[in-house]
């Protein structure tokens, strides 16, 4: 076999032109002297202050407009100090019997319809299920409630007041079976704005959770993943993204992540599993272990490291899971909470005004090659135009290591605060060894 060698990923030029090339999709980014020098928040500048009797009330994911969202799957609810219970499937009754600390609902307005998977596989809600649906619009309070989102759906749709009026119950109540049993969930965090916060520039986002609460949002998330799994077997990757603000395309300023099934696997992971068929350590040589050696890396701990990522349209943050278990269900307890901590440092570190996707990565449920769960973190802070269209390379005005000095001296500041777990060996700390990823080593 004859030997070849990987690309150089990272190229600066004599002028301070960096040129980029992404391992995994080729994408080309290049960053000009010049560009980046610019705020990247969207500030505060205009901050309104708070009307007090609208607390928990700003929008329809707040706690006192539970009734604007569909029948929720579960919520967790944090009780004392220590203890998080799960309830399931509240009764319309007793929505407002507890305050959610976090509740999975269905998507008002789905990627993929029940329609969907019912006209192209001849699914059919499973029986505990439709054995749900059936109890939840048997109580007056429970029907009431999907007639209304249906309503609100409906007319959101296009659809007149007149017209939504002149439609029987029955026919409203067909439109409710993705509420039940569809395979596009949000998962909503309680607070809309920081406890305390007087003015509308303190959004409570991912970064503001403390530790604690962010692995329970973690956990939470990944045991509903799982949950559309079993529901929907023609489900081949259920994928996990959380929009923050809208000009990264939030439809509310409140923190939440958005699971969808779909039946395929996507253009990215066919891309990525063709090369990792023929390099399986893939993920440790062009991602974890180049970014040591590029001194990219940002922090690392036990279960987890993140870098400045490279080839990139949008700067952005790396992270990964250095468990050997690739499906994120599978994970122990310590290494889901080491990457959850990881996660939320970042987010910390970023800032809350600053528009960003958070994207995840894992293997796809029929895939029997190892893959690590992985974390994308980009920070939507400029706008593609024709340049981008024209040529295919993208211009992104941070470069990896600008992106890792603003990140590393913000972290150390925020480890001091005790607004991070203290586990994160930041920058210099970090052993940042060789094949640290234990996707590809052979089980025991």
């Amino acid at each position: 076999m004859q030997y070849s060698r990987e690309p150089d990923y990272l190229t600066t030029l004599a002028d301070g032109t960096v040129k980029q090339l992404n391992p995994f999709t080729g994408t080309e980014v290049w960053t000009v002297p010049g560009r980046g020098n610019r705020p990247l928040g969207l500030g505060g500048v205009n901050a309104k202050p708070l009307d007090p009797d609208k607390h928990g009330a700003y929008c329809s994911f707040c706690e006192k407009r539970y009734e604007e969202t569909p029948p929720e799957k579960s919520r967790v609810v944090h009780r004392g100090n220590t203890t998080w219970e799960t309830h399931y499937r509240t009764p319309a009754e007793e929505m407002y019997n507890t305050v959610a600390d976090f509740r999975r609902v269905p998507n008002l307005f789905e990627i993929l319809s029940y329609e969907y998977w019912n006209l192209n596989y001849g699914y059919t809600l499973p029986t505990h299920i439709a054995g749900r649906r059936e109890a939840y619009l048997a109580s007056p309070a429970g029907r009431a409630h999907v007639l209304s989102v249906v309503d609100m759906k409906l007319k959101a749709s296009g659809l007149s007041a007149a017209k939504v009026a002149a439609m029987g119950e029955d026919e409203r109540i067909a439109a409710a079976s993705g509420f039940f049993g569809g395979g596009h969930d949000l998962i909503i965090a309680r607070r809309h704005f920081t406890d305390g916060a007087t003015d509308d520039a303190r959004l409570a986002g991912a970064g503001t959770l403390t530790p604690d609460e962010h692995a329970q949002f973690i956990t939470y998330t990944i045991e509903s993943v799982k949950g559309l799994y079993d529901l929907n077997r023609y489900a081949r990757y259920v994928t996990v993204f959380q929009n923050w603000l809208k000009p990264a395309g939030a439809s509310f300023d409140h923190l939440h992540k958005q699971l969808v099934a779909i039946d395929e696997r996507g253009v990215q992971h066919e891309a990525t599993l063709a090369k990792l068929r023929t390099n399986p350590n893939l993920f440790n040589e062009v991602a974890t272990n180049f970014a040591s050696y590029k001194n990219l890396v940002i922090a690392e701990n036990d279960h987890a490291m993140a870098f400045a990522g490279f080839g990139h349209r949008f700067p952005t943050i790396e992270i990964y899971s250095k468990s050997e278990h690739p499906d994120p269900w599978e994970q122990s307890h310590e290494e889901v909470r080491g990457m959850s901590d990881m996660i939320q440092a970042m987010h910390a570190a970023t800032g809350a005004d600053v528009p960003c996707n958070e994207e995840w990565h894992y293997r796809p449920i029929d895939v029997d090659l190892a893959m690590p769960w992985r974390v994308m973190l980009k920070w939507r802070v400029s706008t593609l135009a024709g340049f981008e269209g024209a040529t295919k390379i993208y211009l992104n005005t941070i470069t990896p290591v600008m992106l890792r000095d603003r990140v590393v001296e913000r972290l150390f500041a925020l480890r001091t605060e005790r607004r991070i777990a203290d586990s994160l060996k930041v920058a210099f700390e970090a052993p940042c060894r060789p094949n640290s990823l234990r996707y590809a080593q052979p089980r025991r």
